[in-house]
C-alpha cells in the first residue's frame, strides 16, 4: 500500500516503514472475531484457533455486528487498524448453526472468503495429551482430492497461508512439534492436530509417533466468495528480487533434478593425440611403385616377402 501520510518524526517513520510493502513480508496476523450471536462451540473453536496462531493473532472477545457476505467495510477497517491479513468470524443462528468464516485480505481489501459449519467438535482442552509450545512452526498435511475444483484449490491455499506461520529458510527436525492434518472426504474437511514425538529406532533417523493434541473439528463448506482475477494477480505476483533466475538450456523436473543441454563445436578428430604405435604410423610411398602390378599399394620388398613365404610353405 502506498504511503499517504507523511512521517512527522522518527517513530512515525518506523511505524509506516513496518507496514510498507517488503520483499520478505512480516508474519501474517490473524484476527479472531465473534459475531452478534455465537454458541459455546463457536467461542471455543475461535479460542483454539487463537492458541494455534499465537503470537501472530488477535482475539476479539466482545461481540461485533459483522456480516462478511453482506458488507466488508468493518473487515477492511479492522484489517488496516491491526495490520492483519487473515480473519475468522464466528457466528451462530438457526439457518447456519456453528458457523466459521475464513477471510483473507490483500492490501486491506477482501481477497476471498469461505464459510464452514462446525461438526463433531472436540477442544484441545478436552484431550488430556501433551501440547506444543507457542509460536512453533507446524508441518501441514493435505489428504484427499484437493485439485478437483478451483474452489478446493483456493481453499487449500487459504488454509496453508493461514497455518504456515513465519517463513523460514531452514527448519530443525526437533522443532517440528506438531502437525496439522486437513483431509477432504465426501465434501467435508476433517481438521486434526497432532503433536510429533521422536522415538528411538536403532537407526540414524528417529521413529515418529503422532498423538492427537486438538482441536478436532469437521468443517462443512457453505458459502464462498472467489477472489477477483485482477486482485488475485496482484496478490500472487512474485517480486523481481526473489524470482528465480532462468539459466539458458537448463531445466528442472518435478523431482528437483537439473538437466542441461550443451552445444559443442565440431571437433577435428584427426588432430587428437592417441597412443603412439608403429602400426599406426604412416608409411612413406616408394617411388619405385609400379602402378600396373603394384596398384594395390604393396611395395616391392613386401611382395618379395609374400612370394618367399608362399614358396617355403608349398
Amino acid at each position: 500500500m502506498l504511503r499517504t501520510v507523511k512521517a512527522k518524526n522518527a517513530r512515525t517513520k518506523r511505524f509506516l516503514d513496518n507496514r510498507a510493502p517488503k520483499v520478505v513480508e512480516n508474519p501474517k496476523t490473524a484476527i479472531l472475531i465473534r459475531g452478534t450471536t455465537t454458541s459455546a462451540i463457536v467461542n471455543q473453536a475461535l479460542a483454539d484457533l487463537y492458541s494455534l496462531k499465537k503470537p501472530n493473532a488477535v482475539s476479539f472477545t466482545k461481540k461485533n455486528d459483522i456480516h462478511p457476505f453482506e458488507s466488508t467495510q468493518s473487515l477492511e477497517f479492522f484489517a488496516q487498524k491491526n495490520d492483519a491479513a487473515h480473519m475468522v468470524v464466528g457466528t451462530h443462528n438457526k439457518k447456519r448453526p456453528h458457523d466459521l468464516t475464513f477471510v483473507r485480505m490483500f492490501d486491506y481489501q477482501v481477497l476471498d472468503m469461505y464459510e464452514f459449519g462446525i461438526e463433531n467438535f472436540v477442544s484441545l482442552h478436552d484431550l488430556d495429551t501433551p501440547k506444543c509450545a507457542i509460536g512453533m512452526k507446524p508441518s501441514i498435511l493435505f489428504q484427499g482430492d484437493w485439485e478437483s475444483t478451483t474452489e478446493l484449490r483456493n481453499m487449500s491455499n487459504l488454509f496453508l497461508d493461514f497455518f504456515r506461520g513465519e517463513e523460514v529458510s531452514k527448519v530443525n527436525l526437533a522443532g517440528l512439534e506438531y502437525c496439522i492434518s486437513l483431509t477432504h472426504l465426501n465434501g467435508t474437511i476433517h481438521l486434526r492436530v497432532y503433536t510429533v514425538h521422536l522415538k528411538k529406532s536403532g537407526q540414524k533417523l528417529p521413529r515418529i509417533e503422532l498423538v492427537e493434541m486438538g482441536p478436532r473439528m469437521d468443517l462443512v463448506p457453505r458459502r464462498h466468495q472467489d477472489p477477483v482475477a485482477e486482485l488475485w494477480k496482484q496478490a500472487t505476483k512474485v517480486p523481481r528480487e526473489i524470482k528465480p533466475k532462468k539459466t539458458k538450456n537448463v531445466e528442472t523436473d518435478v523431482f528437483g533434478d537439473k538437466f542441461g543441454q550443451l552445444h559443442m563445436q565440431k571437433q577435428d578428430l584427426r588432430g587428437v593425440q592417441v597412443r603412439k604405435m608403429k602400426g599406426l604410423k604412416k608409411t612413406v610411398a616408394d617411388p619405385a611403385m609400379d602402378e600396373g602390378f603394384y596398384g594395390s599399394g604393396l611395395r616391392q620388398r613386401d611382395f618379395r616377402c609374400i612370394f618367399l613365404y608362399h614358396s617355403f610353405s608349398s
